[in-house]
Parts: C-alpha cells; sequence; structure tokens
C-alpha cells in the first residue's frame, strides 16, 4: 500500500470551486423535497466540478485534498442538500482503496477515470435472509465467465452512477465486484420507501446472469475479517450528514425567525428575534452545528493520520473506529434534538408543508438507524470495559438459527 501524502489543493481554491455550486444546489432543496425529483441534474454539476475527485492526487487529474478537507465539503454538500453525501458514500470510499492500491496501471485507470467524471455506486446489502453467513449474491463459474447472480436492497446512489460496487460470493467467499451500471442484465428500481433521505436513489437493484471480467472482481468484499479504515470511514459520511443537517436546520430557522413579526400576547418582546427565548433555541442550534462539524472533523484528522501511513497500522484503524462510533452516540443525540427543538421558535405556522422544516428531523432520524447506536453504544462497552474487538465487520440480515428454525 502507497502513502496518501502529497500536493494538495487549499482550502480556499476548493471553496471558490464548491461554495457557489453548493448554494445552486440548496436554491432547490425544498422543491426537490415536495416534488421526490431526484437530483440527476445536480449530480451532474457535481461530475463537472469534480468533486468525486477530490481525493485522487493531483497527479491523476483530481484536487488531491486531505480527508479533513473532504468532510469539510461534505458537510457544506449535505446542508445544501442531505441526500448527495451519502449518495456518494461508497463512491469516495472506492476512490480511497485506489488511492492506497500499490502503484500500476489498474489503479491510475481508475483514478483518472474518476478525475474524468465516472461515479461509482454500491450494492451491498441484501434483503431478508441478508448476509450474515454468506451472500446470497453470488458470483459463479469459470475464470473466462463468471456470472452475477442476486438481488440487493440499499443500493444508495447506484441510480447516479456508472458502476456499481457489488458484494458478492464467490464459493465461500467474500468478494467486490465492479459491475457497469448498465451492463445487460442489471435492473434498478427507485423503491426506497423511507419518511427521510428520499433522494438518495436506495431502492432495489437484481443482478442476472451479469457477465463479469476477471478484472472487475476487487478481491475481498465488505465484511472480510481484519480491522480496517473503511467502516470508520463509511461512517463518518453518515455523521457528516448529520452535521450539514444541523447547519441547514440552524439557517432556515434564523431565516425564519428574523422575517417574523407574529408573536404572543405574553411574549417577552413584541418581536420574536428579540424574544431571550426565541434568542436561546438560536443559540442552542448554532451551539450543535458547531459541535456537530468539530466532532466530524477531530474523526477526519485521525483518518488522514491512517491513511497517510497506508492504513495498516492496526493501532490507528482500532483508534479510528472508536472514535466514529464515539462519535456517532455523540452527533446523533444531538442533533436529533435540534431538529425537534426549532419548532418551539413559532406556533402552527412554522409546520407549514411549504416550509417542509419536518425535513430535517426525518432527514437526520432516517440517516441516524444506519448502524443502530443501540448497538454501537455496547460494543464500545464492551470493548472499553472487557478489551473485545470493535466490530469492523459486520452484516444484516437474520441469523442461522433462525433460518433453521423457519
Amino acid at each position: 500500500m502507497t502513502s496518501t501524502a502529497g500536493h494538495t489543493t487549499s482550502d480556499a481554491d476548493l471553496d471558490a470551486v464548491f461554495a457557489p455550486l453548493f448554494e445552486r444546489i440548496a436554491a432547490g432543496a425544498v422543491d426537490r423535497e415536495i416534488d421526490r425529483r431526484l437530483p440527476y441534474e445536480e449530480v451532474g454539476w457535481l461530475r463537472e466540478a469534480k468533486f468525486g475527485a477530490l481525493r485522487v492526487p493531483v497527479e491523476f487529474g483530481g484536487y488531491g485534498a486531505r480527508v479533513r478537507q473532504l468532510f469539510r465539503l461534505l458537510i457544506d454538500l449535505a446542508a445544501a442538500e442531505s441526500n448527495l453525501p451519502q449518495a456518494l458514500r461508497v463512491h469516495f470510499s472506492f476512490v480511497e482503496d485506489q488511492v492506497l492500491a500499490a502503484p500500476g496501471p489498474d489503479r491510475e485507470r481508475w483514478l483518472r477515470s474518476v478525475a474524468g467524471g465516472i461515479l461509482v455506486g454500491n450494492a451491498i446489502t441484501e434483503p431478508g435472509v441478508g448476509a450474515v453467513d454468506r451472500y446470497r449474491t453470488r458470483l459463479s463459474g469459470e475464470p473466462q465467465r463468471r456470472l452475477l447472480n442476486g438481488v440487493k436492497y440499499y443500493s444508495t446512489g447506484s441510480l447516479y452512477a456508472d458502476y456499481i460496487l457489488v458484494a458478492a460470493d464467490r464459493d465461500g467467499e467474500r468478494v467486490g465486484v465492479l459491475v457497469d451500471a448498465d451492463a445487460a442484465g442489471v435492473r434498478q428500481h427507485d423503491d426506497w420507501d423511507g419518511f427521510g433521505q428520499r433522494l438518495t436513489a436506495s431502492g432495489t437493484t437484481e443482478f442476472t446472469d451479469v457477465v463479469i471480467p476477471e478484472e472487475r472482481i476487487l478481491g475481498p468484499g465488505y465484511g472480510a475479517a481484519g480491522a480496517t479504515y473503511s467502516t470508520g470511514y463509511l461512517q463518518l459520511f453518515h455523521l457528516a450528514v448529520l452535521a450539514g443537517i444541523a447547519q441547514r436546520a440552524e439557517t432556515d430557522a434564523r431565516e425564519w425567525v428574523s422575517a417574523r413579526t407574529r408573536g404572543y400576547t405574553h411574549s417577552a418582546a413584541d418581536l420574536p428575534r428579540e424574544d431571550p427565548l426565541v434568542q436561546q433555541v438560536i443559540g442552542r442550534l448554532s451551539a450543535v452545528a458547531f459541535s456537530a462539524r468539530a466532532t466530524v472533523l477531530a474523526v477526519a484528522d485521525l483518518l488522514d493520520e491512517v491513511l497517510d501511513t497506508g492504513a495498516n497500522d492496526e493501532k490507528g484503524l482500532n483508534a479510528v473506529e472508536l472514535a466514529a462510533a464515539q462519535a456517532q452516540l455523540s452527533v446523533i443525540d444531538t442533533v436529533l434534538a435540534a431538529t425537534t427543538q426549532l419548532f418551539e421558535l413559532g406556533g402552527a405556522s412554522i409546520v407549514s408543508e411549504r416550509l417542509r422544516l419536518d425535513r430535517h428531523w426525518r432527514n437526520a432520524r432516517t440517516v441516524s438507524v444506519h448502524n443502530p447506536a443501540i448497538q454501537k453504544a455496547r460494543a464500545i462497552g464492551d470493548h472499553l470495559l472487557n478489551g473485545a474487538a470493535l466490530p469492523f465487520a459486520w452484516s444484516a440480515g437474520e441469523r442461522a438459527s433462525q433460518e433453521v428454525a423457519r
């Protein structure tokens, strides 16, 4: 594995490219939510600006951004449109794997392709029985003609992607397979029915006798044993989304209060913005947005250290995983509370469908159930009290005892 340290684009230069783009994306957020319009056009804007190439080294056409810079921008993108960082989560994990790979033509080809605008989605989680034991999505056949068959759910971002990273079973071995999104035998469905994060394109993907060239089998897939940077890294995307939601919720609440003239006969001031109780709520919302951002960036700093040395230091990997888990518990609680508290600022008018302020809580609540916090809290406690290994590799589904009982 190689070091990821190298030439880096400055924060100021990155902001000059992306801040106006994020403002443009934010301008249509409420309308997209109302119409449930998937942001294909907005993803196109991100492609054109090479957002997906933030971590690609400069010599291959990317920005060479640090992990901290990536997550700083992801928080700002989440404040503009919380669905987009989540949709790009596995894309950036794929890029990170290429950055860490040994030098060679395959590494350079994929990094240059990312700099050229390609995006990678995912098909990892399976419905029903799932992959607690092994993936039901199978790669079979001889090396000259491998066939992929199976059904995946929560295929976040894949409808926006050129390639889909699929977790599959090959004779009992977990492997990652990179599939063309438009390959024969691939069918994607926009059937995600969650009450939040409605535009992540997290629906079903079916694979029927999809031909897989040998070079598209990328080695151990998600859930392989051993410490890895990727679980903490992927979790941090959810936390960046939450930090962005907190940022936008504070902005929306403050703008709503600033323009409001209606109050109550028993209010402490004539105008809501001059009411000390209202000011207190805004102050708390601001504090949550600040602390959530700071928490995400603190974990990003640890990731920078680990990735700079090739992501093979077990002590560092454990430190990142623990920090990401602890951050999850902190950020979820504060952001969910804040996105509820903002409704204390007004009466019935604050719940207007036109405002869609409820989207902040719905989106935060939805993204927070990824990697359930109660399971993570227990794992942290067991680790700290008993030295138990942190759960780097885990899957959702029915356990073998339940499957046999059926």
